[in-house]
């Protein structure tokens, strides 16, 4: 048994409501659309949200934060120094690196190397920004950190 031999229920399928066909139809004249008015005229014109004149809900509420204007400089990802004890020694740590060890969550917006912390590895440390605190606990631990400029934006 497939559906295709299961037969149909009576009454389960009805006919298309044939529409302004003449009074024998039953649904002649006015088509069920009732007498005049602006939802018995063709194009029924009221748009999504509209409330019959009154201010509509959408503009009742309050807005509620901003949206972040093109051209800004995307926020950096942060990095702490600690964090990079998850490498191995003398590793060359690049954005793809990090991604790995989810560290950051996305190897194309700019990363930015913080202070806190302290670091045991000797690495290279390839990253857009990094704070004062941050270079000299790398340089302490024999590493070195390599900063990658960003390009500016262009419309």
């Amino acid at each position: 048994m497939d559906v295709t031999t299961i037969p149909a229920v009576p009454g389960a399928r009805h006919r298309k409501k044939r529409l302004g066909r003449g009074v024998g139809s039953g649904h002649g004249k006015t088509a069920t659309r009732g007498q005049k008015g602006q939802r018995a005229r063709t194009g029924e014109g009221k748009r999504p949200g509209f409330e019959g004149g009154r201010n509509p809900l959408i503009r009742r509420l309050p807005k509620r934060g901003f949206r972040r204007k093109a051209g800004l400089p995307t926020r950096a990802q942060v990095l702490n120094v600690e964090d990079l004890n998850r490498c191995t020694d003398g590793e060359r740590v690049t954005a793809e690196r990090l991604r790995q060890l989810g560290l950051i969550r996305n190897e194309h917006t700019p990363v930015k190397l913080l202070g806190d912390g302290s670091l045991a590895k000797r690495v290279t440390v390839i990253v857009h920004a990094a704070s004062e605190s941050a270079k000299a606990k790398v340089t302490q631990a024999g590493g070195s950190i390599e900063l990658i400029r960003i390009a500016p934006k262009t419309a």
